[in-house]
């Protein structure tokens, strides 16, 4: 074989590089399901500070908002109970009129967190 019928096979037998942008898929996936659930999650928030008592409220974080359940972690048994019993008493229903998402379900868990973050600044501030 000659050395151009030598390269031909090279190249022939080289792999194919797959390879893809990743920068336009990770942008798309920003924008159409990333900010929706952080605009979500916004306005959960600003609708929680506003129906929930405040002696509560700075007991509690938001976790997370997935299929219509409102995950809120709070860090006492006692604002727990507390909470809890709200929720039963009207304060779900009240959620859900001023929220304009589809809000199922709060579940309330226990758990620790600091309301500012390692440089100091408040956690939730926006």
């Amino acid at each position: 074989m000659d050395d151009k019928q030598l390269q031909t096979v090279w190249h022939q037998r080289q792999m194919d590089d797959r390879s893809a942008p990743i920068g336009q898929p990770l942008a798309m996936l920003m924008k159409h399901q990333l900010a929706r659930r952080v605009r979500q999650l916004h306005q959960l928030a600003q609708v929680w500070d506003e129906v929930v008592p405040e002696a509560i409220a700075e007991h509690t974080a938001l976790e997370g908002f997935s299929r219509g359940v409102l995950t809120v972690m709070v860090d006492t048994a006692a604002h727990r109970f507390q909470l809890e019993n709200l929720l039963r008493g009207g304060l779900l229903g009240l959620l859900r009129e001023r929220f304009s998402g589809a809000l199922q379900k709060v579940k309330v868990v226990p758990g620790q967190f600091y309301s500012v973050d390692l440089d100091g600044r408040p956690r939730y501030a926006l």
